[in-house]
């Protein structure tokens, strides 16, 4: 199984729905919430290349972006073999 990380705040809908999708495929996630951390935010921009939205999402170490860059991957089919859910 793939390591996943996100950045995130509490009320950011794109965060929730990001969330949603790898609840919905079973996947286990690490949460850092930057909402009141401007290091953690900080720290979350430069691993990014700059991005300061959230969520920016990590698996494997691999930046793959924002919550409707993960829901491209999953309509490309590219997004289970990433997690580690096909062989």
């Amino acid at each position: 199984m793939a390591k996943v990380e996100l950045y995130t705040t509490p009320t950011c809908p794109y965060c929730i729905a990001a969330k949603s999708l790898l609840r919905k495929k079973g996947i286990a996630y690490h949460d850092t919430d930057v909402s009141r951390d401007p290091q953690l935010r900080a720290a979350m921009t430069q691993r990014a290349g700059g991005r300061r939205t959230v969520p920016q999402i990590f698996i494997d170490g691999r930046h793959v972006g924002g919550c409707d860059d993960l829901h491209a991957l999953d309509r490309q089919g590219q997004l289970d073999a990433m997690l580690g859910l096909t062989a």
